[in-house]
């Protein structure tokens, strides 16, 4: 037998590329959350303009990913897309070195807002290319990222211990440099398949079922009750006195426990339902929103309102992901999908920046906090009546 006949040998799986582009996504991500409302009230911005700055993040997220995704999945070479995704993202951010007003800052925050949401979507179906058979796999990519994050969150806030905020788009901008290098190393391992078209008369039926509504709701409203945190935590615990490396560290606490949830969330599914974990994770979004309205200056309790992240965020998730599975299943399931980010993160992500900052003007951050937490007992209430397994969830 020839050497021509052999089977090739299977390409080397790049996986430290493919983290270091989580890496470098979130990493600037951790630069981003905590930080960019504290950058903005040093530039000058009041209360009500950061509201409506930072609401941007969420409102680009309902039209960029599946505007860009329409994009790539026309081209003959989508990674393309996923280059110029992250060159605009660069591009854009450096504006912020330049001093801005506030119509400025607001053309500004569209575009790259646009661009940074639009471009992670492109990367995560560029990774599952390479994990045909190997799932498993993905844990250990992904995971980068929020290593990325924590390393960031908790260095900046040493680091603004020492320099002034002002400082954070210069301090930023080679992270974005580092993740159009990124897209540049990496390449699909195989060209995307594009799927049939699903069965629209089916998924719109299955879209006006009384719980999947209800789930949708549901999912509005925790995102909602995180509007004062996303938006303002850092300001408040500012505020408070507390310094910019114990917000890193608060910041850090939560997508810690958070990574840890994620990989126990397997098997946690295995002892608990999807129903159980849904309720255990909105009953805790109650209990920490009302710690943080009634005792931010108790440092063990503030620790364990933002361990609470876990539960709040990271089995949030992995329990709406069995919902959504089985709500949408087979091809339906990209569509839900986009169904879900839209409504939740970005609906529910602009009304939570908007009125979480309508709020904060008349009743301060205690009040913001609070209604977040009744926010998140409204979700519960919803789930317990519509979600509970005997209902279909």
């Amino acid at each position: 037998m020839t050497s021509n006949s052999e089977p090739a040998e299977p390409a080397p799986f790049p996986q430290w590329r493919l983290s270091g582009f989580y890496l470098a996504y979130y990493a600037a991500l951790g630069a981003f959350t905590p930080y960019w409302s504290l950058f903005l009230k040093a530039r000058g911005h009041d209360i009500a303009a950061i509201s409506v700055l930072m609401s941007l993040w969420y409102a680009t997220r309902i039209v960029a990913p599946s505007s860009w995704g329409w994009l790539a999945a026309r081209s003959a070479r989508p990674v393309r897309w996923l280059r110029i995704g992250c060159a605009l993202t660069l591009a854009s951010f450096a504006v912020f070195l330049m001093p801005l007003g506030f119509a400025a800052t607001f053309i500004a925050m569209c575009a790259f807002c646009a661009f940074y949401n639009a471009v992670m979507p492109q990367f995560e179906a560029l990774t599952l290319s390479h994990l045909d058979g190997r799932t498993e796999r993905y844990g250990r990519i992904r995971v980068w990222g929020s290593v990325g994050f924590i390393g960031t969150v908790v260095a900046f806030g040493v680091l603004f211990d020492h320099v002034s905020i002002l400082w954070l788009p210069a301090f930023m901008l080679p992270l974005f440099a580092t993740l159009l290098a990124g897209s540049i190393v990496n390449d699909y391992a195989r060209a995307p398949l594009v799927a049939p078209d699903e069965d629209s008369e089916g998924f719109t039926a299955r879209l006006r079922r009384p719980e999947v509504v209800a789930f949708f709701v549901v999912a509005l409203l925790v995102q909602l009750s995180f509007g004062p945190h996303y938006t303002f935590f850092s300001i408040y615990l500012e505020e408070l006195g507390y310094s910019a490396s114990a917000l890193g560290i608060y910041w850090g606490v939560a997508v810690g426990v958070e990574i840890l949830m994620f990989f126990a969330s397997a098997r946690l599914l295995r002892h608990w339902s999807a129903a159980g974990l849904l309720m255990a994770s909105l009953l805790a979004a109650v209990v920490r929103w009302t710690i943080t309205a009634l005792w931010p200056r108790e440092i063990m309790l503030m620790g364990f309102a933002q361990a609470l992240h876990a539960l709040c965020f990271a089995a949030f998730f992995a329990a709406s992901m069995q919902y959504m599975a089985r709500f949408f299943p087979g091809r339906m399931n990209g569509h839900g999908q986009g169904i879900f980010y839209g409504f939740s993160s970005g609906v529910g992500g602009v009304l939570g920046a908007l009125l979480s900052g309508l709020v904060w003007q008349h009743g301060g951050g205690r009040l913001a906090f609070l209604l977040a937490a009744a926010v998140a007992a409204m979700a519960a209430v919803i789930a317990w009546t519509w979600l509970r397994p005997r209902r279909g969830g």
